[in-house]
């Protein structure tokens, strides 16, 4: 019998780089740096050498950790927004906050949107949302976004 180890060898690390790359394209677009994970998801559906459910799964982990992250950030930003280098004014910051006021916990099911989503997690963090109601919403609207690009790209 034959074993052939460095086959093994390569499809292991081809899987580990597949998964890997796409938990990180999607922890990085969580955060306030710019990335895009759909396209990362979508090139690896569309390869066929995946189940479509491992690869949602990884994304939305990534994802949703990424926001946590953000969220995270919020609770101590704060203690810096009187000093000169903080990146947001303090009337962009009120501003926020208002917002967030006036709409409430449950536009985090927005966190997916882009250029909304990033720093509407922050603010959640800031406003000092419940971690496990900020978990859930945020969970629910970023698998969600998951699923129906999956559903797409399956369907195409």
């Amino acid at each position: 019998m034959h074993v052939d180890l460095l086959g093994i060898w390569g499809r292991c690390m081809s899987e580990i780089s597949a998964y890997g790359g796409l938990f990180l394209a999607a922890l990085v677009a969580a955060t306030i740096l710019p990335a895009q994970s759909e396209a990362v998801l979508a090139a690896l559906i569309a390869s066929g050498k995946y189940p479509v459910w491992a690869l949602v799964m990884v994304a939305s982990v990534g994802n949703v950790l990424g926001s946590v992250i953000n969220w995270v950030l919020g609770l101590f930003v704060e203690r810096f927004r009187h000093k000169r280098w903080f990146p947001v004014s303090e009337a962009g910051l009120s501003r926020a906050q208002g917002w967030y006021s006036r709409f409430g916990y449950w536009s985090l099911l927005a966190a997916w949107v882009p250029i909304i989503g990033d720093p509407l997690t922050v603010v959640a963090g800031v406003m000092r949302e419940k971690f496990w109601r900020f978990l859930l919403l945020v969970s629910i609207g970023k698998v969600g976004r998951y699923l129906a690009i999956a559903g797409l790209i399956s369907l195409w």
